[in-house]
């Protein structure tokens, strides 16, 4: 399936910056399941000064906003081909081993709730629909409601709350996972959805490593797996790993966030 995508986020401050840089993961990864035709970063107000590959394979700019600025827009946009793997993204591995994925970090370190979502799940005899029983769950008891949590939220407290989005699904699916010893990431990226064109944020979901399959993908928002309609952007342990945006702002100004995505055929 061939997706364009267009993703806009503008960042207004109420008075000119001294500094702010700007973590940018927005430059899709090329894998077995997906190829980039065409993609291209466009700064206003400010410069890439720096691209890198982080710890997990990510494409990674560093965009210095322009001293004295008051607006920074950054513009994500191309064509990516995707096909379906029926959620199984399989036995790639990167420069991180698979007990990184094992590690519990702030976000995703499970309490007793959550590890209760995934008892018995290592031993389970079908640990595929074993998985797919406990994104139900979650699901069950997180709602997905906008406005509830923030990038902060924990795992723990996405529960707690009783609501959340696709970030916090996919993180207590994480902290579910791990507290059964099983490998899971986080993944961050676009899902063009069939009902609309226009979207207010980019998509996030989790996968889990399964022996003899590698890692299989898991969408407790929408109770799925990935398939082809999916563009994967970056990976981490947590939501903060894999922010498409992460930012680092000095002085007294105050930052509003507007952020536009279209993803289409």
């Amino acid at each position: 399936m061939l997706l364009k995508i267009r993703h806009t986020t503008t960042y207004r401050y109420d008075q000119p910056v001294v500094y702010a840089l700007q973590k940018v993961r927005l430059r899709p990864l090329e894998n077995p399941f997906q190829a980039v035709n065409q993609w291209e970063i466009q700064i206003s107000g400010g410069q890439i000064e720096a691209h890198y590959a982080d710890q997990y394979g990510n494409h990674v700019d560093l965009v210095n906003v322009d001293r004295d600025a008051q607006e920074v827009t950054i513009t994500a946009a191309g064509e990516v081909e995707t096909s379906d793997n029926a959620g199984v993204f399989g036995m790639v591995y990167g420069r991180a081993p698979l007990w990184h994925f094992q590690q519990h970090t702030k976000a995703t370190t499970p309490c007793e709730n959550i590890a209760g979502l995934a008892n018995g799940l290592r031993s389970a005899s079908d640990q595929i629909a074993a998985l797919h029983e406990l994104s139900a769950k979650i699901l069950d008891r997180i709602p997905y409601e906008i406005g509830a949590t923030n990038p902060k939220t924990t795992a723990q407290e996405a529960l707690a709350l009783g609501a959340g989005v696709c970030q916090d699904h996919a993180q207590v699916f994480i902290a579910a996972a791990r507290a059964e010893g099983l490998p899971a990431r986080y993944i961050s990226g676009y899902l063009m959805m069939n009902d609309r064109v226009d979207q207010d944020a980019t998509h996030a979901w989790a996968e889990v490593h399964v022996n003899g399959l590698g890692w299989v993908g898991f969408d407790v928002s929408n109770g799925t797996s990935p398939d082809e309609r999916y563009v994967r952007i970056a990976i981490g342990r947590d939501a903060r790993d894999a922010a498409p945006i992460e930012g680092l702002l000095v002085g007294q100004a105050q930052e509003q966030m507007i952020v536009s995505l279209q993803v289409q055929q």
